[in-house]
């Protein structure tokens, strides 16, 4: 997208940790890029995932190497959560992009997102429900779907055998 002479590109972000990644987060990328110019992803770290799922699927090199080839990703940002963080927030991040623009999936909002006042200090605005809207798809959903069908596998062919 070409911007205008003499305006200034629109810059986007999103974040999470996208492990694995799905066609929700697809979604959110592609409906994202369309509230601006440049998206730039915040890719929440190993250390992130590791106290808020207590695993990684994943490594964050990975993800973002996944990320990166994406067409409509102009910037991936790994975030630099230490081990075991006690701020799970993308605020750091936040202030050092400087976006316009902060966009969430369907299921985030004001009252549980913990980076309102560093957008509100920033001037970044917050878009909410982007992606179509609602949460349609966890990885989380998704793992956890295919480890029960994977037991349920294992015990047919242990019937078998």
């Amino acid at each position: 997208m070409k911007k205008k002479k003499g305006k200034k590109e629109i810059v986007v972000v999103v974040s999470g940790g996208f492990d694995p990644l799905h066609v929700g987060h697809v979604r959110l990328f592609r409906e994202a890029k369309k509230l601006g110019d440049k998206l730039v992803v915040v890719l929440n770290n190993d250390h992130w995932l590791r106290k808020k799922k207590l695993h990684v699927f994943m490594p964050d090199h990975e993800r973002k190497e996944v990320i990166e080839a994406l067409g409509m990703v102009d910037k991936v940002v790994l975030t630099s959560h230490p081990k075991n963080p006690k701020d799970m927030s993308v605020c750091s991040e936040l202030k050092r992009v400087k976006p316009h623009i902060f966009a969430n999936g369907g299921d985030r909002n004001k009252k549980n997102i913990p980076e309102v006042p560093v957008c509100n200090e920033i001037g970044c605005k917050m878009v909410f429900s982007v992606g179509r809207g609602g949460k349609m798809q966890s990885s989380s959903w998704l793992l956890a779907d295919y480890l029960k069908r994977a037991a349920s596998a294992k015990k047919r062919e242990t019937r078998i055998a």
